[in-house]
């Protein structure tokens, strides 16, 4: 029988739990060039909330919280497309350890897919940085939409290590819930309510997501270069990217396979096979 197109009748946590674990096993074993494109779309599609995002952050008439808070629901827009159009994410695809756990994929097909995933993220986020820029978006309003990305591109390359893994964690544990909720429903609607609140909350919260920092620092070095926009001394270089990404890449693994992932496998998938 098949399920109902429209309804109010969520999955269950247990259910979340046994459709996370097929959908990593599905994930973990797709063929290269599928798995490459996807992630390359996930890419792009975070960077498009980031670049929602700092729209929202440019408008300093909004004021501390408001501006953080509508930052982040728009912000949601990146998930929602990784979510509905589809896409491999690698913050969501830390989810695979559920699987892991349960012995469906081996460490090898866990550690392929998120390695291939997040260089597709990666080429997936600066290609759009590029475009954007390319595009004039960062010029409007007198730079200053240039000057919020240099602002936001600096202040995460000068986090220490430790408060950029904590972070990490908890940017994290919030995406892959809103992950597992959105397979709760049955609608799109039903997943869009799932994930604007979690993702909200992390992004106003200035918790690290590594895919939104990867356009995020795209788009600064590209201005800094490219004299596209206003420089902040000293420049940005490749070891301030790495020096935040790094510790932030970290913490997002744990954040989403450890706090969320394994946490759920002993609850609801260990136990059911004891």
């Amino acid at each position: 029988m098949s399920e109902p197109l429209f309804g109010f009748d969520a999955y269950s946590p247990r259910e979340i739990s046994e459709r996370v674990e097929q959908a990593g096993v599905a994930k973990a074993r797709l063929p290269l060039l599928p798995m490459l494109m996807l992630a390359v779309l996930a890419g792009a599609f975070i960077g498009l909330g980031a670049m929602f995002y700092s729209i929202a952050r440019a408008d300093a008439s909004l004021g501390f919280a408001a501006g953080r808070v509508l930052g982040g629901v728009v912000f949601s827009l990146g998930l929602l497309l990784v979510v509905v159009a589809g896409a491999e994410l690698f913050t969501g695809n830390n989810l695979l350890a559920m699987a892991w756990a349960d012995g469906k994929i081996t460490t090898r097909e866990v550690l392929r897919n998120w390695g291939i995933v997040l260089t597709g993220n990666l080429i997936g986020a600066a290609g759009l940085a590029l475009l954007v820029v390319l595009s004039g978006h960062t010029a409007i309003r007198d730079g200053q939409i240039a000057d919020t990305y240099l602002q936001i591109a600096h202040a995460k390359a000068a986090l220490p290590f430790v408060t950029a893994f904590a972070s990490g964690v908890l940017c994290n544990a919030l995406v892959c819930l809103a992950v597992w909720m959105a397979m709760a429903g049955r609608s799109v609607v039903d997943k869009a309510v799932a994930i604007v609140f979690p993702i909200a909350g992390f992004v106003a919260a200035g918790f690290e997501h590594s895919v939104a920092n990867l356009y995020f620092f795209a788009v600064a070095l590209l201005l800094e270069s490219g004299g596209w926009g206003p420089a902040r001394e000293p420049l940005l270089s490749l070891g301030d990217v790495a020096g935040n990404l790094v510790p932030v890449i970290l913490g997002n693994v744990v954040g989403g396979s450890l706090l969320v992932a394994l946490v759920y496998h002993v609850i609801y998938r260990r136990a059911s096979a004891n």
